[in-house]
């Protein structure tokens, strides 16, 4: 093998583990497979109030993110909410806030250009739910993760059923906790729980 033919196979592996780099997994986590049961079910409470989708305290601000989790939240729950809240009231309230504690989303013009290069995507999703009290009744967590490739291929697909699936896996929890505290899935597999 001549000189030439070595320095362009040498470049030619060079650039693809460079390349590479981009298509690993996403460093977001989730801490189990499955959430408890809430400390009672919700149907226990005569109002319930969910409270608009907010990033945690450490999360790079992505609205675009944030407002496809909240407007599936709201279509999942809203028919759910409007039957439970015309019974009458008992003076106890269950509130629930979701906030995003993880994400990284790659989308749009990120995604069509670099396709798997661009990396995976990830979200960690929160359900902060409390008595009127401030008591904490449950808190269950959920996670999605569009791979790289997938999404690659799909430009952007994934990433955004990421998104759907986050907040159909929260609704589902509180859906399914309403007659009877059960828990439910995180959405997470085994390769995706922090060691």
């Amino acid at each position: 093998m001549n000189i030439t033919s070595k320095a362009l196979l040498f470049a030619s592996c060079l650039s693809g583990a460079v390349l590479l780099q981009g298509c690993g997994a996403t460093r977001i986590k989730a801490s189990s497979t499955t959430n408890p049961p809430p400390s009672e079910a919700f149907s226990a409470f005569g109002r319930i109030d969910v409270k608009p989708v907010v990033f945690g305290p450490d999360v790079k601000a992505d609205r675009d993110g944030l407002n496809k989790i909240e407007a599936n939240l709201q279509k999942d729950l809203s028919a759910s909410l409007l039957e439970w809240n015309v019974r009458p009231a008992n003076g106890r309230t269950l509130i629930i806030q979701p906030v995003i504690e993880q994400m990284s989303f790659k989308r749009g013009a990120q995604r069509v250009l670099l396709g798997p290069l661009a990396g995976s995507s990830g979200v960690l999703l929160r359900l902060k739910i409390t008595d009127g009290k401030g008591r904490l009744v449950a808190n269950p967590e959920f996670f999605q993760r569009a791979n790289a490739m997938s999404a690659g291929f799909t430009l952007g697909v994934h990433d955004n059923m990421m998104l759907t699936h986050v907040a159909s896996l929260a609704s589902r929890y509180v859906i399914n906790n309403y007659s009877r505290a059960e828990g439910g899935a995180t959405g997470a597999d085994a390769k995706a729980i922090a060691p």
